[in-house]
């Protein structure tokens, strides 16, 4: 007689037990990538500078050139592509630009923002080459003075504010757009909309995506600090000494150039340091009469912080607290952190250890 079971199977008899079969796992969803914020931050500050643009040379009063910008950022592009092209070959790597025309856009965001940048805040008069002049400079800086951060060549100089500075020192009847610039065909409460809208629009952008209001912070703190105490000290007028940080240029530096992610640190203590440099360095400039301090201020804090880069590795304990280099074994089929191919905008991964 056969016993059965409830559910008409047959029930096991005695005997050698039989193999059951392996419980199959469900393939687990690989994890979502983690948002690009520095992609995301390039992106909107290439489409805030060029709404910028377009608004000023068409209703704002913009006076250089409509061809200025456009030129401008075609030449730097050609620039960067051949730049790009020579030091790829040089170092038996795959150009960024590589990949797609989406590849190669986002590639070339930062050269559109420089290129932008010059054009935007220089006044060459009738002249075309002095912006063209300042745009090679700010894209040839990021081959041409790079150190070893963790075993790969980065850039420490922001590109933008590099060239309009070598521009200015160089020829001297080239000068800044005069603030009126900004707003010269508006009047009434359109004057002191404009600046609000890009005082919020680039708050948002650092508070969200760059992570720099520590340095904002720093740097505006420092900024109104250095105008009090060149009035205690120097005896110079302190109303006149604030005035620049209710223009529209001053807005712009603060929020789209001092911030620059690629050339300021990650962590906030040191961002506070950097902001806080580039303050008090421009009040002994203009102590000394030095006319377009802004520019030349944050020149001069990302040479302090290229020292500061070149030397991290020979302070004690500096390398106890560097992170690790991340290994993964062999045939494991992942790339490790260090060698992951970085985005077209970011050739030179974020610092972790500043």
């Amino acid at each position: 007689m056969t016993v059965t079971r409830s559910d008409s199977g047959a029930a096991p008899g005695p005997g050698p037990s039989t193999h059951e079969a392996p419980v199959v796992q469900p393939p687990q969803s690989a994890a979502p990538p983690k948002a690009d914020h520095r992609l995301k931050a390039l992106r909107m500050f290439a489409t805030s500078i060029t709404v910028f643009t377009l608004l000023g040379h068409l209703f704002l009063g913009f006076e250089q050139s409509p061809i200025t910008p456009i030129a401008a950022i075609l030449f730097g592009y050609a620039l960067d592509l051949v730049l790009e092209t020579l030091d790829a070959r040089a170092e038996g790597r795959e150009p960024g630009y590589v990949g797609g025309i989406g590849k190669m856009v986002d590639y070339l965001l930062p050269t559109h923002i420089a290129g932008l940048a010059c054009a935007l805040l220089l006044w060459g008069n009738a002249s075309l080459w002095p912006y063209l002049f300042a745009v090679a400079v700010a894209v040839s800086s990021k081959y041409l003075f790079r150190l070893p951060v963790r075993g790969r060549k980065k850039h420490f100089l922001n590109p933008s504010n590099f060239g309009i500075a070598v521009t200015l020192l160089i020829f001297p009847w080239v000068g800044i757009a005069p603030p009126y610039h900004f707003t010269n065909n508006t009047f009434g409460t359109v004057d002191w909309l404009i600046p609000l809208g890009i005082l919020m629009a680039g708050t948002m952008l650092n508070v969200n995506l760059t992570k720099r209001w520590p340095l904002i912070l720093a740097w505006v703190g420092g900024f109104a600090l250095q105008a009090v105490l060149r009035w205690l000290f120097l005896d110079h007028m302190l109303l006149a000494a604030l005035m620049p940080m209710t223009g529209v240029a001053f807005i712009l530096f603060t929020n789209y150039m001092i911030t620059d992610p690629g050339t300021t640190p990650s962590k906030p203590r040191n961002q506070m340091v950097f902001g806080f440099t580039t303050a008090m360095v421009y009040g002994l400039l203009v102590s000394f009469n030095i006319v377009f301090g802004l520019f030349f201020a944050l020149v001069i804090t990302c040479v302090l912080r290229g020292l500061v880069l070149v030397g991290a590795p020979f302070v004690p304990g500096a390398a106890a607290t560097a992170p690790p280099p991340v290994t993964t074994p062999p045939g494991s089929g992942r790339t490790p952190a260090s060698e992951e191919p970085s985005t077209p905008n970011t050739r030179e991964p974020r610092e972790s250890h500043e």
